[in-house]
């Protein structure tokens, strides 16, 4: 049973890697950063378009990188758009403690909750905590959109 997960887990990966969503620049996104993970060579741009209420209305990205860093920004790109800057970050925070094997926190309970069909997309991401320098790969995206939303235009998983 365990065998047929990781797999659908790495047909969801790939999926995304070779097709990933949200793939563009959208012309009327005023806030981006570059993101790099020097260790891989992941480099993505991510474009974000915040409305009423800081909620995310538009999230896409572009660059060049392995497949996970690919599908993870594509899914990430699907799952923040609604979202409150607020609710990004609490499931961010939420997404690297998955990618990290680390234990919950007191607000990830609650995280947990809110966020529980967003965490069960994302899980097939998780694998990455066997193999350490992979998390950066997977947290690339998620580290570019939040300094694109902090105004920051450079980040870097270093």
């Amino acid at each position: 049973m365990e065998d047929d997960i990781r797999e659908l887990y790495q047909e969801v990966i790939l999926d995304h890697g070779k097709n990933p969503r949200n793939f563009r620049h959208p012309e009327d996104a005023p806030l981006e950063a570059h993101g790099n993970n020097p260790l891989c060579g992941d480099k993505l741009t991510v474009y974000v378009r915040l409305g009423d209420g800081e909620k995310i209305e538009d999230a896409a990205f572009e660059g060049k990188g392995c497949a996970i860093s690919i599908a993870s920004a594509s899914m990430m790109t699907d799952i923040v758009r609604g979202k409150s800057v607020t609710e990004m970050e609490a499931l961010f925070e939420e997404f690297h403690q998955m990618c990290m094997g680390e234990e919950e926190g007191d607000n990830a309970v609650v995280a947990a909750e809110e966020f529980a069909d967003d965490m069960d997309k994302l899980r097939v991401l998780s694998g990455v905590k066997q193999y350490p320098m992979r998390v950066k790969c997977a947290t690339l995206a998620w580290h570019t959109i939040n300094a694109a939303i902090h105004g920051d235009t450079d980040t870097s998983t270093e």
